[in-house]
């Protein structure tokens, strides 16, 4: 079987057309897009989250300092603000607070009574609001950048890129299509030159003839030069390998588009891009005048009355046990995916596993804490009294005061 061409009719005869138009087609290998779970932390460099790390803990502790010093704190004016709603001890742990919420919609909630914590409160605003606001932005920027990035869909694309090499195979019908077609250019162009600097034509007609811009287009002139460049590949299988490879430099198959629509379905590594062009249908070839051809006629006309070979057609393609099930596409088209967010779930989780390990030291801490302490409080005191015994010894009391005596009656002496 053979694609019908108008020169190979010139030495042999073709059968009725047993399948559809084939044509050329290009083979690629499947792109891969690079995704990240933590692709949300590489919008801002190394640097700027380290200098916002050091502004945060920076400004917390100014912060405390501004209200530990200043004398128009809550803390140094408790006297005044006993009756007040509002009532917080900036402390080092509640600046670290306020600076960490004051970043999120949460808010930071009640702000220093002192005007110099006001201002540096409000400083700290003023910087959270343009880091969020600039984060934001390139945040979504750089999810639907890939977006962006024009796919190769059709031959003009291959030809308009630099980084995707391409190339039929040597001295297949595919090389020929090329190579002809980018002779009929050249032809072209000799045609209109010829016409252009022909002395027989009036300044008028030459003039018509002579515009600026040459009228023939030269694409395929300009892909073969490309293509003998890259280098033709000898045999389908170098090809197939260059294309599986990949490397230095991404390469691109072109050839027969039954065979690298049956590569893409078998090989999920492979993708056919475009749509075909040059198309021919396959035919039987015989030898000229070969009564072999009018039986082929009968036979495929038969066989297509009975839809036999859309059946069979059927079965190679959609029910092929070489077919592989392979997966949608990583298009981003319909929305960010989870392997480019999945990070802020791990972070939540992460967050919840301190949360519950403090939780737990929490516990332990109240509940242990003061037993170790009346527990420590007995062994110094005990180590106390066996260093000085004598201070165990209750002191004696002497009863200095005289003794009662008895009231003597006097005696009568007679």
């Amino acid at each position: 079987a053979l694609a019908v061409m108008a020169e190979r009719e010139n030495v042999i005869d073709y059968t009725v057309p047993y399948y559809d138009l084939v044509g050329i087609s290009i083979l690629r290998r499947k792109p891969k897009i690079q995704t990240s779970l933590f692709k949300f932390l590489t919008v801002l460099e190394t640097d700027v989250w380290l200098c916002i790390l050091g502004a945060y803990f920076f400004t917390s502790l100014l912060m405390w300092l501004f209200d530990k010093f200043s004398p128009y704190s809550y803390q140094n004016n408790r006297e005044k603000y006993k009756n007040d709603d509002e009532r917080r001890e900036f402390t080092l742990k509640e600046c670290l607070w306020f600076c960490m919420t004051s970043l999120t919609p949460q808010g930071g909630g009640e702000a220093p009574k002192n005007l110099s914590g006001r201002l540096v409160a409000a400083t700290w605003w003023l910087f959270g609001f343009i880091i969020i606001a600039s984060y934001t932005a390139n945040l979504a920027a750089f999810l639907t950048v890939s977006r962006l990035d024009a796919p190769i869909e059709s031959l003009e694309d291959l030809s308009k890129q630099y980084k995707i090499q391409f190339a039929p195979v040597l001295n297949s019908s595919e090389y020929r299509y090329f190579e002809r077609m980018a002779a009929i250019e050249k032809r072209f162009y000799e045609i209109w030159k010829d016409m252009s600097l022909n002395d027989s034509l009036s300044d008028v007609e030459r003039s018509k003839l002579a515009v600026w811009d040459y009228p023939v287009s030269d694409k395929y002139t300009k892909i073969f030069q490309t293509m003998q460049d890259t280098g033709f590949p000898k045999t389908a299988e170098e090809a197939i390998e260059k294309v599986k490879k990949g490397e230095p430099t991404e390469f691109a198959y072109i050839g027969d588009a039954t065979d690298i629509k049956y590569l893409a379905m078998t090989d999920c590594d492979f993708i056919q891009i475009g749509e075909e062009f040059s198309r021919k249908p396959y035919a039987i070839a015989v030898q000229q005048g070969s009564p072999l051809k009018d039986q082929f006629n009968n036979a495929i006309l038969l066989m297509l009355n009975r839809r036999e070979l859309e059946k069979l057609k059927d079965t190679w393609w959609n029910k092929n046990k070489e077919r592989k099930a392979c997966g949608r596409d990583d298009d981003q088209s319909d929305g960010i995916s989870i392997q480019n967010i999945g990070g802020v779930f791990i972070v939540i989780f992460v967050g919840i596993g301190l949360a519950c390990v403090t939780l737990v030291f929490e516990y332990y801490y109240y509940r242990y804490r003061p037993q170790a302490r009346q527990k420590h409080q007995q062994q110094s005191q005990r180590n106390n009294n066996a260093k000085n015994p004598i201070s165990n010894i209750n002191s004696m009391k002497f009863n200095l005061r005289p003794a009662p005596t008895q009231q003597l009656e006097p005696n009568n002496h007679r």
